[in-house]
């Protein structure tokens, strides 16, 4: 019965294309196969009666009570104007280079991306604010948007990001179950502390790659990017700088120092960098009682439809596997040519299309834990793939002309900036993706390097 679980993946796009809210359309379509197959007697009905462990085994995960606790500390650091005071600081000290707004905005999206972990929040913010500024200054529609689409989507990678904190909790499962399968019945585990040191060195190569590529248009073609002459008003002081750069970095290292010196758990430095960035907040005097009731209302809109869609994924998992989809999944991967190899070109080519139709969470949740055992299970090490998982998901976020990002800056843009100005821009920050993926692809290195001196592991 694969062709059963087929049908039922391909059912649940349609449907997902269609507008349907994704936590029930995976859920619903899931029960809808079940119901049929119980009916027809080619599904076997005590697999439902697993659910409800499923589901309290959710309610239970303490990796994922970090979601909402990083959720709160980005849209508390969002709406306490730190990305507005970043801005004008660095851009008012490397403005009057060439190129020095467009680095600035870099730099400004890789302290949002390390502070927030929110994609969606940091391109929309940065979109606001930096996009009208690089346009008055004479900056080229195409360089601002690529430059502020690039740099938003740095939250995917750069911890704590969400996504890695969800990644985390899928990739031990699949981890464990790949060496059960593998005859390993001690299994070794994957942790969230591992995966944002996997990161950090590939998310600070893309920051580098940016950077130098927005240096060498600056001197290529000097009219895209021309320097700005300082006025009197828009001078910098070192106390400026400070102000502005050392209450955010000083909760950035609070957060990841915690988790990866091994002092607290990814839930207990969430939860310190939740109240550090209130405190934050409180001591900008940007916090109203409006205002935290805003913040507190957009966390838990956020944190109930990320947990929503992963009972739902439960369910289409529970499901697809009763159809004998994972056999399916399993058998295709090992009779590729070329190996695994072959299997993991073929698994982030279709990850990567699908990211122009799903979001990361219904990939994280859906598609990771079908083809996450089978991969891990041909040696791969879970560290590398979740990163690789990441990125990629990062560039298809990127990629016209379905991108996410795109429709993020498309919806806060001015009418002057078109949107084939937006595909043109970030065409050449996909290639440094694409960059990316293939260096990490030949030097795993990269990435296993640092959870090895850390952890050891």
């Amino acid at each position: 019965m694969e062709w059963v679980a087929l049908l039922l993946f391909l059912s649940v796009i349609v449907f997902l294309l269609a507008g349907f809210p994704v936590a029930f359309t995976l859920g619903g379509t899931a029960l809808i196969f079940a119901g049929i197959g119980v009916v027809t007697g080619e599904f076997n009905d005590a697999l439902l009666s697993g659910l409800p462990n499923r589901v309290f085994g959710i309610m239970n995960n303490e990796t994922l009570v970090a979601v909402p606790l990083f959720v709160f500390m980005g849209v508390t650091l969002e709406r306490a104007r730190i990305a507005e005071d970043l801005l004008d600081t660095l851009s008012g000290l490397f403005g009057t280079l060439r190129g020095g707004l467009g680095i600035s905005v870099t730099m400004v999206g890789m302290l949002l991306a390390a502070s927030t972990g929110i994609v969606g929040a940091t391109v929309v913010t940065m979109g606001l604010l930096s996009l009208p500024t690089m346009l008055r200054r004479g900056y080229s529609p195409e360089i601002s948007a690529g430059t502020i689409c690039a740099s938003g989507t740095l939250g995917q990678i750069i911890p704590p990001s969400i996504i890695l904190v969800m990644l985390g909790d899928v990739m031990t499962s699949a981890y464990q179950q790949a060496q059960l399968e593998m005859g390993i019945f001690s299994p070794k585990t994957v942790s969230v502390g591992d995966l944002f040191a996997g990161a950090l060195i590939p998310g600070f190569l893309l920051v580098f790659l940016y950077v130098i590529y927005i240096v060498v248009v600056a001197i290529v073609r000097p009219n895209t990017m021309p320097a700005h002459a300082r006025g009197p008003d828009e001078q910098v002081t070192a106390w400026q700088v400070m102000n502005a750069l050392l209450p955010p970095l000083l909760l950035i290292f609070a957060v990841l120092g915690s988790i990866l010196a091994g002092l607290a758990t990814p839930t207990e430095a969430a939860g310190i960098g939740a109240m550090g960035a209130l405190l934050l907040a409180i001591g900008r005097r940007e916090l109203s009682l409006a205002r935290l009731r805003e913040v507190m209302q957009s966390t838990l809109r956020i944190s109930s439809m990320v947990f929503l869609i992963l009972i739902g994924a439960s369910v289409f998992s529970l499901v697809f596997r009763g159809y004998g989809g994972d056999d399916a999944v399993r058998g295709l991967l090992e009779s590729l040519p070329g190996g695994v190899v072959g299997a993991v070109v073929v698994v982030m080519l279709v990850m990567f299309l699908l990211g122009f139709v799903l979001d990361f969470i219904e990939i994280t949740f859906v598609v990771v834990p079908i083809v996450g055992p089978v991969l891990l299970a041909m040696g791969l090490d879970p560290v590398w793939l979740g990163i690789m998982i990441a990125i990629n998901l990062q560039t298809s976020f990127l990629t016209p002309p379905f991108g996410f990002a795109l429709f993020y800056l498309r919806g806060v843009a001015p009418p002057e900036v078109t949107t084939s100005q937006i595909y043109r821009g970030v065409v050449p920050f996909v290639a440094i993706q694409i960059f990316a993926l293939l260096l990490l692809a030949a030097f795993p290195g990269l990435v296993t390097w640092l959870p090895q001196q850390i952890y050891g592991s």
